[in-house]
């Protein structure tokens, strides 16, 4: 099978929805199949075939001012002629279209499936039908994170968007899946509940999932990877990726500052970039008096962001916004580590409540902290929740698995299948 994957960003160390692409390319070649991907560049000396993680990449060129992206995602015109030549070169059985929605544009999908190619689409996010990241959903601390209001309107839309509002945009992209997709997927159940509120068509769920290390960091290098960021023996809590206020950062230092009389060895470690730290939180540690407590490493990758992952002890995912599935959570239980996630997207389809971590609302602040506390009082439960975790993990989050699942999706598109099997 001749399998060419869509997607804005073709860096496997910027975004997890990139990493998961390129990791099931491996296994698709291992099958036997032709695997490409189509990508996008700001650089216009950038924009050239080239190859990483041994998959063929068509970079193609677009840059444009994003408070357009309303009207130039529904059809970027850049994008069409360089895109006609690759689908005319590598005639794709199928594309699985992964992130479309700001340079690739939705017109890519109606050009692929003209071209006679059956159309996958993953849904990693809302932005079919949302301008952003469902930010307003559960009412904010006015409402303590508990409104349920998941609808896209123009009292809602035209307010947060202003100029950038677009009349007809989701229409124009509900018209676009309808036409040229073949099979819509999501990456968690609560994203397809939301997408169905907006009258889009979901035909299955398919979860994240990554490619397990061979071997895990050993123990020595974790703790000289410890010693160096000034860690030692200090009970130690971690987030990861990318650092934004709808990610919860302020309402997780919130829950330090309450923690921190009870645990005084307590640290947080913030893997991501730093600058962004400094600017953007810093000040409220010091407002909170945790300041200190922080240690920002900075953007990690590799062989370092294992040692990070391996040298905490509670993970925290404590996002605002609507967090769809969050691939951070299985590479934390990879490392036998118990996770606090927010209540808000897929995240309870990965930690289980009670069993493999905890999951809470970030903003009841107090009863989220307890949660973290359990586990920082309590080495052996830090520990049973961990093994859990790994444990499920292998059982349902491998790569294998996904690949597996995409295969019997590209077939039931191949077939003209409403449902595989």
């Amino acid at each position: 099978m001749r399998i060419l994957f869509f997607t804005e960003i073709s860096d496997p160390g910027v975004g997890s929805s990139v990493r998961l692409m390129y990791q099931h390319a491996r296994v698709l070649r291992r099958e036997g199949h032709e695997v490409a991907v189509v990508s996008t560049v700001r650089d216009a000396n950038e924009a050239t075939e080239t190859v990483i993680d041994g998959t063929r990449v068509f970079r193609l060129h677009s840059d444009y001012p994003l408070r357009f992206r309303a009207w130039v995602s529904l059809h970027n015109r850049a994008i069409d002629g360089p895109l006609a030549r690759i689908l005319e070169e590598f005639r794709p059985d199928v594309v699985h279209a992964h992130l479309v929605h700001t340079h690739l544009g939705y017109h890519a999908l109606e050009q692929a499936k003209a071209a006679g190619a059956r159309v996958v689409f993953t849904a990693h996010d809302v932005m079919v039908f949302c301008y952003q990241k469902l930010t307003c959903f559960h009412g904010g601390e006015a409402a303590g994170g508990r409104a349920w209001d998941v609808t896209a309107r123009l009292s809602k839309c035209i307010p947060c968007q202003r100029f950038r509002f677009r009349p007809g945009r989701n229409r124009r992209i509900h018209q676009v899946l309808e036409q040229a997709v073949d099979r819509f997927l999501v990456v968690s159940d609560a994203l397809g509940e939301v997408l169905r509120a907006n009258g889009i068509r979901v035909d299955a769920t398919l979860h994240n999932a990554i490619e397990p290390l061979a071997n895990l960091p050993d123990p020595a290098e974790v703790l000289a990877f410890r010693e160096r960021l000034g860690l030692g023996d200090a009970r130690v809590m971690a987030m990861g990726g990318r650092l934004h206020e709808q990610k919860g950062v302020g309402k997780l230092l919130e829950m330090l500052a309450l923690l921190a009389p009870e645990f005084p060895d307590l640290k947080l470690l913030v893997m991501g970039k730093r600058d962004i730290y400094e600017r953007e939180f810093r000040p409220q540690a010091q407002r909170l008096g945790v300041a200190e407590r922080v240690v920002s490493t900075g953007w990690l990758d590799g062989e370092t962001l294992q040692l990070a992952y391996a040298a905490a002890d509670v993970f925290v995912t404590p996002s605002i916004c609507f967090d769809t599935f969050g691939l951070v959570n299985l590479e934390a239980m990879q490392h036998q580590k118990p996770v606090v996630a927010t209540e808000f997207g897929g995240s309870k389809e990965v930690v289980l409540d009670g069993v493999t971590g905890f999951i809470a609302n970030p903003f009841q602040v107090a009863d989220y902290a307890e949660r973290l506390a359990r586990l920082l009082r309590d080495p052996d439960l830090r520990r049973e929740m961990g093994e859990r975790g790994y444990q499920r993990l292998y059982e349902f989050f491998t790569i294998e698995h996904y690949a597996r699942a995409c295969m019997a999706q590209y077939e039931a598109a191949l077939a003209g299948a409403s449902r595989p099997g």
